[in-house]
């Protein structure tokens, strides 16, 4: 028997150094295969930069990167061509607001049953489903502002592995605000019914030292960025839309723990306030805005504050009064006057040069209806081409990610979409993407040939 188990252990000795060697030695060998070269040509191209779009279209992709564009690039013997006609390439769209984990329906009272019955998994396959549709409507970045259980980390990480298809997403993690405030869960509820009141773990903080534990504990487990609900909101039940709900010295004390740990940070703000104290705190972009007075956008325009107006969330708000039945008459007033206000304040934001990021609130909307937001913003004032910088290059920096992505250019990811006609004619013309690349990888191509 001592002889059989010691043949048996040799051999697995043997078989595990052999291994070992295949391994280590592929881990010095050259690359053996060449990236894959693609040249996308269109009528014309929009750089992200610009101030219009040029003609012809042409970008050159090697692997996952863009390594040529424009009139003057030299066509790679062998390379793939994907010629999509008349249409406008762009740099793949960028939403600065997103809450993939969840999605409203036009029924209150299911949805408040659903986020308490279907099993985490149960969620988390059905965020799988939105990031897809993110995806295929032209939109390869996301900024994910809010989540729970810590799906937006799981869904970033299957993304990021390619085990899902998806948008690039940073997340946030739980969003950090004052107890009974917008981003506590359980306010509205009766006392006691999740156990003890939540705490840094569930996002919830109260004072300046359990700001900065509730920052380094989403910084602990995956967050990109830190968001924080300045003010109250919309569809939380036990605040008005437009009070403050951190102390300066709060804010100060996130924003600074988050600047420490080289992430950017996210204020929801409706209120003027409560949006005050985070601008002068140093947060790099405000989140709806719809009660913001002159000095506050006068303080965001001086300081380089992004402002982020979600005007699809209007319309998602709009639909679900229209529809329902059982909202809240409370929701349903802070509703209508986050709406009415926001209309006036947007108008001065663009008047005043304010940068404004493009981000929609998906979730209080469905999914895959992002590109929605730019006429929202040309009809408030912004020119087309403006809007388009807005969901590219602007949104780039805002994400602090203008070094890969945003606008296409050689040596950034290969993120590129198309749309048919002209964009910055006809700003609607960005709802009907056709072509999706992100990073070297065609997730949709309607026009391609049908295999005979």
């Amino acid at each position: 028997m001592r002889t059989v188990i010691s043949a048996i252990l040799a051999a697995l000795a043997c078989f595990t150094l052999a291994q070992a060697q295949t391994i280590e030695s592929s881990r010095h060998s050259p690359e053996t295969t060449p990236a894959k070269t693609i040249v996308i040509k269109a009528a014309r191209m929009f750089d992200g930069r610009s101030d219009r779009a040029v003609s012809p279209g042409l970008v050159v992709v090697a692997g996952e990167k863009i390594t040529a564009i424009g009139a003057g690039a030299a066509l790679p013997a062998g390379a793939e061509v994907i010629d999509l006609g008349d249409a406008t390439l762009l740099p793949g769209l960028i939403d600065a607001h997103t809450h993939l984990s969840g999605e409203a329906s036009g029924d209150w009272n299911r949805d408040t049953l659903d986020a308490l019955r279907k099993p985490i998994t149960e969620q988390a396959l059905d965020a799988s489903v939105y990031a897809r549709r993110t995806l295929l409507a032209g939109f390869t970045t996301v900024r994910d502002v809010g989540s729970s259980d810590f799906i937006d980390v799981g869904l970033r990480n299957a993304i990021r592995s390619g085990k899902i298809i998806g948008p690039r997403m940073l997340v946030s993690v739980h969003a950090i605000g004052a107890t009974g405030g917008h981003c506590d869960d359980s306010a509205g509820y009766r006392f006691g019914l999740f156990g003890k009141e939540p705490g840094p773990e569930q996002g919830v903080a109260n004072g300046p030292e359990a700001v900065r534990a509730a920052v380094r504990l989403s910084h602990k487990y995956g967050a990109d960025v830190i968001k924080t609900c300045a003010t109250g909101g919309v569809l939380s039940l036990t605040d008005d839309v437009d009070t403050p709900q951190l102390t300066q010295a709060e804010l100060d004390a996130l924003v600074d723990e988050a600047h420490a740990l080289r992430r950017k940070t996210a204020a929801h703000a409706h209120g003027a306030e409560g949006a005050k104290r985070a601008i002068r705190a140093g947060i790099d972009s405000i989140e709806h805005g719809s009660f913001l007075d002159d000095e506050a956008l006068d303080m965001m325009k001086s300081q380089g504050t992004f402002l982020v107006p979600t005007l699809m969330a209007h319309v998602g708000i709009t639909e679900r009064l229209e529809r329902s039945t059982n909202t809240p008459p409370q929701v349903a007033a802070k509703g209508r006057a986050a709406i009415a206000a926001a209309r006036g304040m947007i108008k001065r934001a663009i008047a005043k040069a304010v940068r404004i990021g493009f981000g929609t609130d998906a979730a209080v909307y469905p999914h895959g209806r992002n590109a929605e937001e730019f006429h929202l913003l040309v009809e408030a004032g912004m020119k087309p081409v403006d809007a388009l910088r807005a969901a590219t290059s602007t949104d780039a920096d805002l994400l602090g990610i203008a070094d890969k992505l945003g606008t296409l250019d050689p040596g950034k990811l290969a993120d590129v979409i198309a749309v048919p006609g002209d964009p910055t004619q006809e700003i609607r013309q960005t709802e009907k993407v056709f072509f999706v690349m992100k990073e070297g990888v065609v997730y949709r191509n309607d026009r391609a040939p049908t295999p005979r």
